[in-house]
């Protein structure tokens, strides 16, 4: 359940290419991921597309009284368009994700300290983690938003309990403290989706569908 990094708009010089790019005859446009996240970077990985990485410059504050949803779709849209800007003819994602608990916002802890207090405030709580995607290609104008709410129930969790997982995995750059796909299951008693990589990260099933939309396919070679 990662949340956001802020940092300088330093670009990722690598390119992701797990399928070789099509001829120049039907050739797809290009796919940029807006993101700083290792873990979104993983997730998109799966769909065996070549695509690029750049950090989006983007201010990450909440604004004043904003829903956690709605702050996790204007920053999608906000991470998709400043990489749209400057590359306006690829096809860009951008993402977000925050973590609600009785109308508050969670992000990520940073520090042991603020983990432990994270994880304590979750403990045999009902979270909403709001993961929201954005893809956008302003040559053609084409742009699609998509949210994928997740509903999660932490066990009560024992401070022994806390303590271990937090030493083991260190998830300090999860939203929540929790990193479902190792350890922090163990965390859990039920997980609610309809998309199941949105918990941590970005919606494949969701990304997908706004992908062909926009002209890339990742079935299609």
């Amino acid at each position: 359940m990662p949340r956001r990094p802020s940092g300088p708009a330093d670009t990722v010089a690598d390119t992701i290419a797990d399928t070789p790019t099509v001829s120049a005859a039907g050739a797809r446009p290009a796919l940029i991921l807006a993101s700083t996240s290792r873990y979104r970077r993983e997730l998109l990985a799966r769909l065996r597309l070549p695509f690029e990485v750049i950090a989006p410059d983007v201010d990450e504050s909440a604004l004043a009284a904003e829903a956690p949803a709605d702050l996790a779709r204007r920053l999608s849209r906000a991470k998709a368009a400043a990489v749209a800007m400057q590359h306006p003819d690829a096809v860009v994602i951008g993402s977000d994700q925050v973590c609600e608990v009785d109308g508050e916002a969670i992000g990520k802890p940073g520090t042991h300290e603020r983990a432990v207090q994270q994880l304590r405030r979750l403990s045999a709580q009902r979270a909403v983690f709001h993961t929201s995607v954005c893809v956008m290609r302003r040559s053609t104008g084409y742009e699609s938003h998509a949210a994928a709410p997740v509903v999660v129930r932490f066990r009560t969790l024992q401070p022994a309990e806390i303590e271990h997982y937090l030493r083991t995995e260190q998830p300090y750059d999860c939203a929540g403290s929790a990193k479902c796909e190792t350890l922090g299951i163990a965390l859990l008693e039920a997980i609610e989706s309809d998309d199941p990589t949105a918990l941590v990260g970005l919606p494949l099933i969701r990304t997908a569908r706004m992908l062909r939309e926009a002209g890339i396919d990742p079935l299609r070679p």
